[in-house]
Formats: structure tokens, C-alpha cells, sequence
């Protein structure tokens, strides 16, 4: 199985505060991995690197045979809306749009929107009944499912997952999981950052992160 992600001596500094030091990491194409580590330990910038939203300050980087160290945000900004799906423990929807309206604004900047898609989209996350519902009419659980479907709905390579279940109740986080797991199973890429134990162990492999430095990489 091939190599989806590469990062190869990857630094990122800020001022004298090194983010990221020397990490060494490749994904395979469908892995599912789970980034750990305690706070400030470089989870999020390593993150935002694979997801094309920053680049480091010195290594190289690939993503889905780009290398994205060298590409300019116009660049960057491109290649993330067509190989990767964004999902936030904060949710990120547009507070004015309804369900469906907030994954089709996904497809409106990747190419032309399509309800039909963006409504089995949600369907495919149980939705399809709230789908003319606004965000404060959702539970915590439904808004996150919402965050899943628009990062489906233009049929990325890679999904990166922030703290998806850090703000929902054991109901809700299940059904999350669940989701996550069929994604799996159905080939796709999973790379999520989580603080939970037990989320951790669902991953094929865990990588470790603490003071900017990988101390772990290895099979759950």
C-alpha cells in the first residue's frame, strides 16, 4: 500500500519556539491514524501542514503525491479543497444556512453546488430528515454529523478529523465513531487528532507527539 502522506525532517518555528522538530512520518493510503500528545505538543501545526492550511519552516512534505512545501497558498488552498475533508470539534457552520445549504457551500468553493448530492451526503450521516434545519436547531451530535458530510461531499483522499468527539455526550460519539469506522472500511484516509484513550485505540496506529517531537509511532 502506498504512501498518502510523507513528512520527511519537518521543522516548524515560531520566533524560538520550535512547533515541530525533525518529525519523520509516513501514512499509508487508507490508514486510519490517531495524532496523541498532551496540549501545546504540536499536534495542531503538524495538522494544519498535511491539511495544506500552513507549511513547515524547513523539510518536505507530500500529500497525495504533491509536494506541498513548495506550492503558494493559491496553490495550497487548491489542493486542500480537492484531496482533503476538514472535520472540527469546533463545528464551523454557517449559523444562517441550514444543514444542507452548510455542505453545499463546501461544494460552491471546490466546483458548482448540487443539493441531491448534498442531501445523500447528509443521509449517508442519518440526517436527510434535518437537512432544512439551522445549526442551533441541531443537537451537538447532529451539527458534528453536518461537519462530516461536508467534508465527504467533494470525495476526498484524506479525512482530517480535530478532536471530532471532544464536544459530544457517549450517545453522540458513538455515532460519530460508527461513522468514522464504515469511512474506514470504505477506503478512505483518517488522520485524528484525539485526547480520548479509547478513541485512540480505535486507529490501526498511534503517533505520539510531546514538545514538538515525535516520541511514538506504532501499531495500537
Amino acid at each position: 500500500m502506498s504512501d498518502i502522506v510523507t513528512l520527511q525532517d519537518v521543522y516548524k518555528i515560531y520566533g524560538k519556539v520550535h512547533a515541530l522538530h525533525n518529525i519523520n512520518i509516513s501514512i499509508a493510503s487508507g490508514e486510519w491514524v490517531a495524532v496523541m500528545g498532551p496540549s501545546g505538543s504540536g499536534k495542531t501545526t503538524m495538522m494544519n501542514i498535511i491539511g495544506c492550511m500552513d507549511t513547515p519552516t524547513k523539510g518536505s512534505v507530500q500529500v497525495d503525491g504533491t509536494e506541498t512545501h513548495k506550492l503558494n497558498g493559491a496553490a495550497l488552498t487548491k489542493l486542500r479543497r480537492e484531496k482533503i475533508g476538514l472535520v472540527f470539534q469546533q463545528f464551523h457552520l454557517v449559523p444562517h444556512l441550514t444543514a444542507v445549504e452548510n455542505v453545499m457551500l463546501a461544494q460552491y468553493y471546490h466546483s458548482m453546488p448540487d443539493e441531491k448530492e448534498a442531501l445523500q451526503a447528509l443521509e449517508r450521516v442519518g440526517l436527510a430528515q434535518r437537512a432544512e434545519h439551522l445549526p442551533k436547531q441541531l443537537s451537538g451530535g447532529e451539527q458534528q454529523r453536518v461537519c462530516i458530510a461536508r467534508a465527504l461531499i467533494n470525495y476526498p483522499s484524506i479525512i482530517l478529523a480535530d478532536e471530532p468527539t471532544g464536544n459530544l455526550d457517549k450517545v453522540n460519539e458513538r455515532i460519530v465513531i460508527d461513522i468514522f469506522n464504515q469511512l474506514h472500511k470504505e477506503g478512505h484516509t483518517i488522520i485524528m487528532v484525539t485526547h480520548d484513550p479509547k478513541v485512540g485505540q480505535l486507529a490501526q496506529r498511534q503517533i505520539e507527539l510531546d514538545h514538538g517531537q515525535l516520541v511514538y509511532s506504532g501499531v495500537v
